[in-house]
């Protein structure tokens, strides 16, 4: 497999409580790679996600995502995994009841920082990244939803992933904020990480355009969004 591969998937059936989701798919993409995945709720957007941080097992087939096989992936290579990803969510998950800063540091600490000075540093340079500089004393509650999705992105920076991996991100965001987070997300891809983003958003992939696969019929299938027939999109 070509090292530039940050995601190799070939011949992978994904099953949930032993029903089959998505069968035989295969995936691949490149480090600085933009990808979107689409597909109606239950399509398996989620599942496909979730497999590539070792939420869901593999147990056949070629999956290598960040260098490490997921195929029957024990426990300790999971979080050795997933320190070389971010995820971000579509509901944000910030911790109500400490300020940005903290929520930073809390994930941090979680995942072995120690040095204080280093830390703050790094909490100054994440907020700068995603817009937020000035905020670190505020609470999650005293900030806009676009602005809880900036923090969300700044943690999931914080151990410079190799890949990101984005569940409809933008999901509970206008169209302009939708937009905000997006130039985030498409800067962090042309810095050389690898960005995943399944969405429901098609006007928002309409203005920031990139390869994209879908999700329907237990399948996983590129299109082009551009030249696909509605129905096609919708399915």
């Amino acid at each position: 497999m070509n090292d530039d591969k940050i995601i190799y998937i070939d011949g992978v059936t994904l099953r949930q409580h032993e029903q089959v989701v998505l069968r035989n798919i295969s995936l691949d993409v490149s480090r600085g790679e933009f990808i979107y995945l689409i597909g109606k709720t239950g399509s398996g957007k989620s599942s496909l996600l979730k497999a590539l941080y070792g939420d869901i097992p593999i147990k056949e087939g070629l999956a290598r995502v960040a260098g490490y096989s997921l195929v029957k992936i024990k426990r300790k290579n999971i979080l050795a995994l997933r320190r070389k990803l971010g995820i971000v969510f579509q509901d944000f998950q910030l911790l109500s009841d400490r300020s940005i800063k903290d929520n930073l540091l809390f994930v941090m600490k979680a995942t072995g920082w120690k040095d204080k000075s280093k830390m703050n540093q790094k909490v100054q340079e994440l907020l700068i990244k995603v817009g937020m500089q000035g905020s670190e004393n505020k609470f999650p509650h005293q900030i806009s939803g676009g602005e809880q999705q900036r923090v969300a992105i700044a943690r999931a920076l914080i151990n410079d992933p190799e890949l990101i991996i984005a569940d409809e991100p933008t999901g509970n965001l206008d169209p302009e904020t939708t937009n905000e987070i997006m130039k985030i997300l498409f800067d962090i891809s042309n810095n050389g990480k690898a960005v995943i983003m399944a969405t429901h958003d098609y006007d928002m992939m309409q203005n920031f355009p990139s390869r994209t696969f879908r999700c329907a019929e237990e399948r996983l299938e590129e299109i082009n969004l551009a030249q696909a027939p509605e129905f096609l999109i919708h399915r």
